[in-house]
Formats: structure tokens, C-alpha cells, sequence
């Protein structure tokens, strides 16, 4: 598949404005500019990057659609944290805090933000270190190929906890291995659009229910 057949199968599958998709194309050009010097996307990754990596990053908006400030952990190139500032960018308030610890890659993600007029804040730090410096209120939080679905949602506790929706793509699974351990969340593991084999991990936290809200029978939730 050439580029444009890629860059049209992508908007098929996550239609977006005129105005993102001048910034998106801004980006995928910076992104080739840059990719082989700071190693941020393969040649082989980046021969579909429109429908591996823009639109799989550009679904995942509609997840959380009335989210205006995301977290975007272990951002890498800018998916999917990058491509969300970029819908987000004519939103008023509109925020995305994007965590990585690479100093090469967040040169690059400042850049980007520059070019395309993200909403981008960028963390060069660990997770565990930037989570406690970013006062937003948290709308959702998202992260990309970063590891396995457990360790995400530790990571992202600190804002789950607080009402955060976690979107965090996965690979094939039916959510069975995970969702037991985490008693006080939901987790929803709706299809992808770029890959009908692959889910979306959409968590939740469980509301609270005391001891005089509990049905009759009933017990209150730990």
C-alpha cells in the first residue's frame, strides 16, 4: 500500500476534520524527518503509519469523548498521546500531559507540538516522578504498546482513583486474566477499528456504595 491509499485507509477508519488532518499531516511529515535520528518508528512501522499508528491513536478519542485533559504515559513518537492533542487542539481548555523519559524522543514531541499547535505539555520524566507534579484534573488516561494491561492501571491509579477513564489499546484478549484482580474497577474491552482481532481496555472506576445505599440482602462494596 502506497502512502496515500495508507493516508486514506486511516481516514476511513477515524474520520477527522480538515483542520486535524492539516496538523496530522504536518506531523507524519516531521515524524519522517526525524525518525531514523532519534529512533522513533521503524521503517516497516512506518510504511503504514496513517492506519497502524494515526488512526489506531485517533479512535481512541471516542472512548472518552467529553475528556479534555488526558494523561499520556510512556508517549514515545506521540502515540497515541500526540494524535489526541491534535484532535483536541481547537478545544478551549483542551490539555494532553505527555509522560517520556527518552530526552530525544520529548525533543521531538516538543517540536511536534510546536508544528502542529498540539495542546501538549511534555513530562521528560518517569511516570512515577511526573504523576505528582500534574494539578489537572485528569479527564482520561491512555498509553500505547507500554506493558502488560496490570501494570498499567498501577501506574494510572492515581488518577483512576479520581475519576479518570484509562483507554489503553490492547492486543487480543477477552479481558478474563485481568479483571478479577481489580475488584474496584470496570473494564470494558470494546473492538478496535483498525483491527477487528485487537481490543481497547476502557476502565473505570467502580462508584462506592455505603452500608445505606446497599440493595436489601445486600452488602456494601470494599
Amino acid at each position: 500500500m502506497n502512502r496515500d491509499d495508507d493516508r486514506s485507509a486511516a481516514l476511513r477508519l477515524a474520520p477527522v476534520s480538515h483542520e486535524t488532518l492539516a496538523r496530522l499531516d504536518a506531523y507524519v511529515e516531521l515524524l519522517g524527518q526525524w525518525r531514523k535520528a532519534v529512533n522513533l518508528i521503524s521503517e516497516a512501522s512506518f510504511a503504514e503509519v496513517w492506519t497502524r499508528h494515526v488512526a489506531d491513536s485517533a479512535q481512541l478519542l471516542a472512548h472518552a469523548p467529553e475528556a479534555k485533559v488526558w494523561v499520556d504515559m510512556g508517549s514515545g513518537a506521540g502515540f497515541p498521546g500526540l494524535v489526541i492533542a491534535i484532535q483536541l487542539a481547537d478545544l478551549p481548555g483542551a490539555r494532553v500531559h505527555l509522560i517520556e523519559s527518552d530526552q530525544r524522543k520529548c525533543a521531538f514531541l516538543r517540536e511536534a507540538a510546536r508544528v502542529t499547535a498540539a495542546p501538549a505539555v511534555i513530562h521528560n520524566e518517569r511516570i512515577e516522578s511526573a504523576a505528582p507534579r500534574i494539578a489537572d484534573a485528569v479527564d482520561a488516561v491512555s498509553a500505547r504498546a507500554l506493558a502488560p494491561l496490570p501494570k498499567l492501571i498501577d501506574f494510572a491509579k492515581i488518577w483512576l482513583d479520581q475519576g479518570a477513564t484509562g483507554v489503553f489499546p490492547r492486543g487480543r484478549t477477552d479481558g478474563s486474566a485481568v479483571s478479577s484482580p481489580f475488584p474496584n474497577y470496570r473494564i470494558d474491552f470494546p473492538r478496535s477499528r483498525t483491527d477487528s482481532m485487537s481490543a481497547i481496555s476502557i476502565i473505570r472506576r467502580r462508584a462506592r456504595v455505603t452500608l445505606d445505599e446497599s440493595p436489601p440482602g445486600g452488602s456494601a462494596e470494599s
